[in-house]
C-alpha cells in the first residue's frame, strides 16, 4: 500500500508565501511523475504543476512565475513553493504520483493525499 500526505497548507494574506510538502510512503519499488492539484469550493479539480522524473516540469499559466515544483527523490519527497499568493489560489491543493509499488500489481498506480487547505485572505 501506498500513501501521499501533505503538509504546509494554512492562511495566508495576499502577496504572502507557503510551502506544501508531500511524502510518498510505503511499499514504493519507484516513482515517476510526482505533482500538485488543487480544487476551490464549487469548481473542478485542476492541475498546479507536475514533475516527471527527470522530464519537462509543466505548470498552469496561472501560477508560471509565482510557483514552483520541486521533488526529493532520495526522499520520496515533492515540494510546492507558492509565492505572490492571490486569493484566487484559494483551494485544497492535493498531491499526486505516479508509483509503482513492489507487490501486485507491478505498474504505475496513480496515488492521491488527502489534500491539504491553502486559504489566501486579508
Amino acid at each position: 500500500q501506498v500513501q501521499l500526505v501533505e503538509s504546509g497548507g494554512g492562511l495566508v494574506q495576499p502577496g504572502g508565501s507557503l510551502r506544501l510538502s508531500c511524502a510518498a510512503s510505503g511499499s514504493i519499488f519507484s516513482i515517476d511523475a510526482m505533482g500538485w492539484y488543487r480544487q476551490a469550493p464549487g469548481k473542478q479539480r485542476e492541475l498546479v504543476a507536475t514533475m516527471p522524473n527527470g522530464g519537462r516540469i509543466n505548470y498552469a499559466d496561472s501560477v508560471k512565475g509565482r510557483f514552483t515544483i520541486s521533488r526529493d527523490n532520495a526522499k520520496n519527497m515533492v515540494y510546492l513553493q507558492m509565492n505572490s499568493l492571490k486569493p484566487e489560489d484559494t483551494a485544497v491543493y492535493y498531491c499526486n504520483a505516479a508509483v509503482v509499488p513492489t507487490t501486485p500489481p507491478y505498474r504505475y498506480l496513480e496515488v492521491w493525499g488527502q489534500g491539504t487547505l491553502v486559504t489566501v485572505s486579508s
